[in-house]
């Protein structure tokens, strides 16, 4: 279910964090799902306890999990709207980013090119 890149400058739990919220967006996991214990998804993963956990818990601080104590970590029920949520408040940075990317000399039809291209791509990629 996850794959996770040894060799990224992206933090293991960062790839993790966005692998669980994509999961969410795309419907494959649902509100009240569980996810894998922390011990099991770091065996599966090789990856130390200590990252999971952090994953886990930096998802849960932003609502998108909720945790059970004795029983595990849970999709939170309104999982999706908090990570939409959060997409529309990066749109700021965008917006910003775009500016600069203008100023460099990137023009519109540059820039209405990459977005078509990303609108059009598989939705799970």
């Amino acid at each position: 279910m996850f794959v996770l890149d040894g060799m990224s400058r992206v933090p293991i739990y960062e790839q993790l964090c966005k692998q669980i919220e994509t999961l969410i967006l795309i419907g494959v996991l649902a509100a009240g799902d569980q996810l894998p214990s922390v011990r099991a998804l770091s065996c599966e993963l090789s990856v130390n306890p200590n990252t999971v956990q952090k994953a886990y818990t930096d998802l849960t601080q932003k609502g998108v999990l909720c945790a059970v104590p004795g029983k595990g970590c849970f999709v939170a029920p309104d999982a999706v709207a908090v990570l939409q949520r959060h997409s529309r408040e990066r749109l700021t940075a965008f917006e910003d980013l775009v500016k600069s990317l203008k100023l460099a000399g990137l023009s519109k039809e540059e820039l209405t090119a990459v977005l078509d291209s990303v609108y059009t791509e598989r939705s799970d990629a």
